[in-house]
């Protein structure tokens, strides 16, 4: 091996042009390596930052968040999640007949995914806080009872990070309280 870092090393030595093409490759493979997307188990999706955005008032996140979920082939939730942010955005958009529109888009892809996975605590969660907070004129409020009872039932069940976003909505909610869990 010192040979052969002298060799490079030194003009005195030629390096064959076999061991060029075996310089040549091994570079090309160890650098290729390094420019490759993140494998799947690095980009999986962050539930934390989900809650944290779906928490605030700001479209951009919201637009981002929801490219990143699409990006994602193995989500169990994903069309409850865009759901989910679609609803959340629309109350943020400036046009009524815009935020009308993409309520009911998102209203359909979040009941959709509950449909398909009635059991899910987490939906059930993120449709009580949807119904909690959508305006009286979209008409959707009338399972607020059902998910806050699915809610206590469920709620020890659930990962810590999901416990962690109920709690933290429970300080604000008017229908979940922190001694309902």
């Amino acid at each position: 091996m010192l040979n052969f870092a002298y060799c490079l090393c030194s003009d005195k030595y030629i390096i064959n042009s076999n061991m060029r093409w075996i310089i040549v490759l091994s570079l090309s493979f160890l650098i290729g390596f390094g420019f490759q997307n993140p494998s799947s188990a690095e980009q999986q999706f962050d539930t934390s930052a989900y809650y944290t955005i779906l928490a605030s008032e700001d479209t951009n996140a919201i637009n981002n968040e929801l490219i990143n979920i699409e990006k994602e082939t193995s989500l169990n939730n994903k069309e409850g999640y865009k759901g989910a942010l679609l609803m959340k955005k629309a109350g943020l958009v400036v046009p009524a007949k815009g935020k009308l529109k993409l309520f009911k888009e998102g209203r359909i892809k979040f009941e959709t995914a509950l449909r398909a996975d009635s059991n899910n605590t987490e939906l059930h969660f993120l449709r009580l806080t949807i119904q909690e907070n959508a305006p009286k004129i979209v008409k959707y409020h009338g399972d607020l009872n059902n998910d806050k009872l699915f809610i206590q039932k469920n709620y020890k069940g659930l990962s810590p990070v999901v416990q962690h976003a109920i709690l933290n909505y429970c300080k604000k909610s008017k229908v979940l309280h922190k001694e309902d869990l």
